[in-house]
């Protein structure tokens, strides 16, 4: 099977790649290179046809993921495929399925139905679950496990699977060292980091990259190399044991595009705002450019309920120094599962974050849509407003598509207007 990646460079365009040169308004032979170096994805596994390839890194516009999932406490899945519904139109690009309910591989499939989204997973979920259902312990995970949960949802076409391969006996050794306030805040890093003390065995995902490398190859599943020590409090980022882990993640991003497999990399999720800039660009460095998905980061821990804003405020400056993919929070972040409502407003919030990012990037979409909106406000022309903004649904609170006269938009322009009108 090829992919993306190997056409690229073999330098054949396909038409994935057109269709992504044409969305996102740039140059077939820009997509072309920039795949063929790695140093951007297309999101889409080669059994799916109908699904919207996405990409992802260098050269084009930065884009959003939602998370929804079921749980052992809140398991259904009308409520999730209702998720999917708020995703398509409230405008995220991505969305992942972080299951670990009740019938998950039905759930799985059903959300891949129901949606042209590229979807990703993190198999480890399931598999996880799964021994600790069947043993009550995450040791008696096997290997033979994990491989065949990843292979399955590869084969039921999900488009990208985290894996935390870089959570190896060195990087927690590293983190037993040191010490944290937060320790291991990823449930991947922690469910490897748990049985590779309890077995005394290497990182299966590490140990048998090939076989990890082999599957995603067949499916054209593009990896994202799971951050599993990633930072859960700003006192600890960009720590010894995040550090290690990066590295050993820019060596996996070498293996993987040698091999022919698209790959990105996870990054930070709380940092103070002062250290984003060089954290953001280190990561790069050391992973040579790989596209780069980062939840937030956040950029203080005292603002439950709000983490949203704390999100988009670091998402906004990550995304200026190099980060190409945001991972949504809601406002339900370290509260609980977010409802439809939440999963909205996180998305909201993402796309803002994202939009402000690309203009500082010089997308030229991203500026012409700002000017568009502008000459918009200056002709009081509300309905090309609603055209343009983020979330058009603002807008519907307009009586009959009128402004309130106190809006003070419309009684500036208005007297201006006038009164230039009467001059000449």
């Amino acid at each position: 099977m090829t992919t993306q990646l190997i056409e690229a460079k073999n330098g054949n365009l396909t038409s994935e790649m057109e269709y992504v040169a044409q969305k996102e308004g740039i140059c077939k032979n820009k997509v072309l290179k920039n795949v063929a170096n790695g140093s951007l994805v297309i999101l889409k596994n080669n059994t799916r046809k109908d699904v919207i390839p996405t990409a992802v890194g260098n050269g084009v516009s930065v884009k959003i993921n939602a998370n929804i999932g079921t749980s052992l406490e809140r398991s259904s899945l009308n409520e999730e495929l209702d998720k999917v519904k708020i995703i398509e139109t409230t405008g995220a690009d991505v969305l992942m399925d972080l299951s670990t309910g009740a019938d998950i591989d039905d759930v799985r499939r059903k959300i891949i139905a129901s949606t042209k989204l590229p979807i990703g997973t993190v198999p480890i979920y399931q598999a996880g679950k799964e021994a600790l259902d069947e043993f009550r312990d995450i040791s008696k995970l096997s290997k033979d496990k994990f491989f065949s949960d990843i292979e399955k949802q590869c084969k039921d076409g999900v488009d990208f699977i985290t894996v935390h391969c870089g959570v190896t006996k060195f990087v927690v050794e590293q983190l037993e060292k040191q010490g944290r306030i937060c320790d291991i805040v990823s449930r991947g890093g922690s469910m490897l980091a748990c049985w590779i003390k309890t077995t005394g065995k290497e990182n299966p995902l590490y140990e048998y990259y090939d076989e990890l490398l082999e599957i995603a190859r067949t499916y054209d599943c593009t990896l994202s190399l799971g951050d599993g020590l990633r930072p859960g409090c700003i006192a600890d980022a960009g720590d010894r044991a995040q550090v290690a882990e990066t590295i050993i993640l820019g060596e996996l991003v070498k293996r993987a595009r040698d091999y022919g497999v698209q790959t990105m990399v996870e990054g930070p999720g709380h940092v103070p705002i002062n250290k984003i800039p060089s954290m953001i660009e280190t990561i790069k460095v050391l992973t040579d450019n790989a596209p780069l998905y980062v939840l937030g980061p956040l950029v203080t821990d005292i603002a439950p309920g709000y983490d949203h804003i704390t999100s988009a405020i670091g998402g906004t400056l990550a995304a200026i120094h190099g980060a190409d993919f945001l991972c949504y929070v809601t406002p339900a972040e370290h509260l609980g599962l977010p409802n439809v409502k939440e999963v909205r407003e996180g998305i909201i919030a993402s796309k803002i974050a994202a939009h402000a990012a690309d203009i500082g990037r010089g997308i030229e979409k991203a500026i012409e849509r700002d000017q568009n909106m502008s000459i918009a406000r200056k002709n009081l022309d509300w309905t090309n407003q609603a055209k343009y903004a983020i979330d058009k649904c603002v807008f519907d609170k307009i009586d009959n598509g009128k402004p309130c006269t106190m809006c003070g938009q419309y009684c500036s322009m208005k007297i201006y207007n006038e009164y230039f009108n009467k001059a000449n």
